[in-house]
């Protein structure tokens, strides 16, 4: 299958496959039906963000491209169409798979020039996402980072991490890990219409909670938050007590943005799905990408408000120092990195263009 891939701003400067225009192309069975799985094998697997990017972090791994979590507002949607694949169902299910991505991650640890810097999982598509239950390669990531007393730290939708619960938990004895979930709404009618591929959003509230039971830190993004949809104050409130209960270290919320493709594949979904709300969003939108100062802070607010009410006043440890005042490299400093959103010519807003990565 030939297979057309041009660099993201994460990877540039390097070609990520051996053979970049050939992928091999499996059809899903059974469980994973209707999903095409693309290998293809990755000349490099960590990827180093430019100097001038202002990501908070330096390095980043992603062992899928493509994402059958299916929310409808990801900004990685635009990174199938690099590929000559479409933003929409494509992005959705035809899944690039880096089958050798823990081998080429063993010899990338193992070279002279990496210094052990933290690597940040989970800043394009899901690492646990529904193909990981096929290939297990995020869990062979943990492992060989584990072994290596590499730091690193993941952000996810997904209750199949915890499958590895063990396994982080025994990483994070060794090393500094961190993970923080993705959870926007617990309305269901909400969580249905926009992210119909991940798992309930009360069912990763209990996941965070049996992680951070073992030991492992987490935090939560109340990421994105919707107009109209789950952007009440209410609700709002309502994810942050339900996290706080289950021992969230850091809690923080992002407003919805829409970057490049990705604002009329959300549009036209609104359009079909929401029409009562078109009127919103264009106005909350007239000036680009993000939304109005005024109500990015509002979000922020509330959710720091409440989360301080609840006694939860640590911050991700890449958004800010950890609780205890430590560097930015202290254990326990809230989990995974609120990455930022620096995709090339997007009009960046009043904020620089610095959003969070969500996934």
């Amino acid at each position: 299958m030939a297979l057309r891939w041009a660099l993201a701003e994460q990877e540039t400067g390097r070609t990520l496959f051996a053979d970049e225009r050939v992928a091999e192309r499996h059809v899903g069975k059974g469980a994973y039906a209707g999903m095409e799985f693309l290998h293809v094998n990755a000349r490099t697997i960590i990827n180093t963000v430019p100097a001038e990017s202002p990501m908070p972090f330096r390095h980043t791994l992603n062992p899928y491209r493509g994402c059958s979590h299916a929310c409808v507002y990801c900004f990685a949607r635009p990174t199938h169409d690099y590929l000559g694949l479409g933003i929409g169902a494509d992005f959705e299910r035809k899944i690039v798979v880096k089958v050798n991505a823990v081998e080429r991650l063993r010899a990338e640890l193992r070279a002279p020039a990496w210094d052990g810097d933290h690597i940040a999982m989970g800043t394009n598509t899901d690492p646990y996402q529904h193909a990981e239950g096929k290939y297990h390669l995020t869990r062979g990531i943990v492992e060989t980072l584990s072994g290596a007393r590499n730091p690193f730290s993941i952000l996810t939708k997904s209750t199949l991490i915890l499958r590895d619960a063990a396994v982080l938990a025994a990483a994070s004895e060794r090393t500094e890990v961190g993970v923080s979930f993705s959870i926007g709404t617990l309305d269901r009618s909400v969580w249905k219409l926009t992210e119909p591929g991940t798992p309930p959003p009360d069912r990763r509230v209990e996941a965070l909670r049996r992680l951070t039971d073992m030991g492992i830190p987490c935090g939560v993004l109340v990421a994105p938050v919707l107009p109209g949809l789950s952007d009440s104050e209410a609700q709002l409130t309502e994810v942050v007590e339900a996290c706080a209960e289950a021992g969230a270290e850091s809690i923080s919320g992002v407003a919805l943005h829409l970057r490049g493709p990705v604002r009329g594949h959300y549009f036209d979904w609104l359009e079909r799905e929401r029409p009562d709300l078109v009127g919103l969003h264009r106005e909350r939108f007239r000036r680009g990408a993000y939304q109005q100062d005024e109500e990015r802070q509002r979000i922020e607010g509330i959710v720091k408000v409440a989360a301080r009410r609840c006694g939860v006043t640590g911050r991700n440890r890449y958004r800010g120092t950890s609780p205890a005042g430590a560097g930015a490299g202290a254990r326990g400093g809230g989990g995974a990195p609120a990455a930022s959103d620096t995709e090339p010519g997007g009009d960046g807003g009043s904020n620089g263009g610095q959003q969070l990565r969500l996934l």
